[in-house]
C-alpha cells in the first residue's frame, strides 16, 4: 500500500523544498512517491489547476492521494479540481494540516504503508505539535 503525497504551494520553490524535506525525513520507511505543485507556468507565484493534476496522477499508485495546500487559492484550486470528479484521481483528499508539519507527517506515515485515513489522520494531528 502506497499513499501519494501531492504539496500545493504558490512558490515553486517553497513546494519543491518542503517535498524534499519531506522526503528526507523519511527516516528509512519506504519510498513515498510525492509530487511538489507550485508556481505558475511562467515561473510565477500563484497555483496552476494542470500542474496539480498531472502531480497527482504522477503519485497515485491506487491507495489514495493526499494533497496539502499552502494557501487560500491553492485550497479553492483543489477544492475545484475535485469537485469535478474526472480531473484528480479517485481517492484524492484535501487534507486540512499545517504545509510543513502536515507534509512532514503525511510522508513519514505513508512510508509505514499505512492506508488513506491513516495518512490523513497524522497530518491534521500536526496542528497539534507545540513549539513552545
Amino acid at each position: 500500500m502506497t499513499v501519494g503525497v501531492v504539496l500545493v504551494s504558490h512558490s515553486a520553490t517553497v513546494a519543491e523544498s518542503v517535498a524534499h524535506m519531506a522526503a528526507g525525513l523519511n527516516g528509512g520507511g519506504a519510498k513515498v512517491p510525492v509530487a511538489a505543485a507550485g508556481g505558475t507556468p511562467d515561473g510565477g507565484l500563484g497555483t496552476d489547476a494542470e500542474k496539480i493534476t498531472a502531480a497527482a496522477h504522477s503519485v497515485d499508485r491506487g491507495d489514495g492521494v493526499a494533497v496539502i495546500a499552502d494557501l487560500g487559492s491553492a485550497v479553492l484550486t483543489v477544492k475545484t479540481l475535485l469537485a469535478d470528479e474526472d480531473e484528480l484521481p479517485p481517492r484524492t483528499r484535501l487534507v486540512d494540516a499545517p504545509f510543513v508539519e502536515g507534509a512532514v507527517a503525511a510522508v513519514v506515515t505513508a512510508s509505514t504503508g499505512a492506508d488513506l485515513d491513516a495518512v490523513v489522520a497524522a497530518a491534521q494531528e500536526a496542528y497539534t505539535f507545540r513549539k513552545g
